[in-house]
């Protein structure tokens, strides 16, 4: 068996006119971000005393409204809840010479990363504000940032039917630059020590990512999928064996 191998599940959803296709052997798997428990970062070394996480790069916009979105959030933090609010007066987000909107960079980090330093610990701003207003944190974070380490692609077929892939971020996910890193997540067992499927830690995100319907239809067919047989296990489970 290929190492890398992983299952699917795909299924119609006339409502929104697409195939769902989705990597069933990561979201049964108990992936968990270790951010600050043992994430190593995705620097070119180990540099777990950084806590940075993946926002080492800042936070790459997936169109204008995610952007415009993520400014309007960050109007609303406080110098309680952002080590960074004085800097970012000047602007949040840059656009590169490539085109590309992302966050703006301070100290070599995205800005709106607290460090270790800051009263609050470590961690996204716009998290902690989310937190401290019991809200979703999806509708303030850029998508990259909360649907992570998930990745969401749409197919337009030749007919024109939509086929949408949900799969685990792999290093060719984020370009020539994922070659760098010297660690990413969903390929070390540090990471996959959760105490549930990413099915269902995940099951805010997948509603966001998909719609209640598909996302429920989803989860039926993965738990269903478990009660009748074996799963493949997820290859960083495999090569533990």
């Amino acid at each position: 068996m290929p190492r890398d191998a992983h299952e699917w599940v795909s299924f119609e959803d006339e409502s929104h006119e697409r195939t769902w296709m989705v990597d069933a052997t990561f979201l049964e798997s108990n992936w968990t971000c270790i951010f600050g428990a043992g994430c190593q970062g995705v620097l070119t070394q180990p540099t777990p005393e950084l806590v940075q996480g993946c926002c080492s790069y800042g936070a790459h916009f997936t169109d204008e409204e995610d952007r415009q979105r993520v400014e309007l959030a960050a109007t609303r933090l406080t110098s309680e809840q952002w080590q960074f609010k004085s800097k970012g007066k000047r602007g949040t987000t840059r656009v590169k010479k490539n085109g590309d909107a992302v966050t703006r960079l301070v100290n070599d980090a995205c800005i709106f990363l607290n460090r270790p330093d800051f009263p609050r610990g470590a961690g996204c701003a716009l998290h902690v504000m989310a937190m401290d207003n019991d809200e979703s944190y999806i509708p303030l974070k850029p998508e990259v940032c909360w649907q992570l380490p998930l990745r969401r692609e749409d197919l337009v077929l030749a007919n024109g039917h939509v086929v949408t892939r949900i799969a685990q971020w792999d290093r060719p996910d984020w370009g020539s630059g994922g070659d760098d890193f010297h660690w990413w997540c969903t390929e070390e067992p540090a990471a996959f020590v959760g105490a549930t499927r990413v099915v269902d830690s995940m099951g805010e995100e997948l509603t966001a990512m998909m719609g209640p319907s598909a996302y429920a239809t989803l989860l039926a067919l993965i738990t269903d999928r478990s009660r009748r047989g074996t799963p493949l296990p997820h290859p960083v489970l495999r090569r533990r064996v």
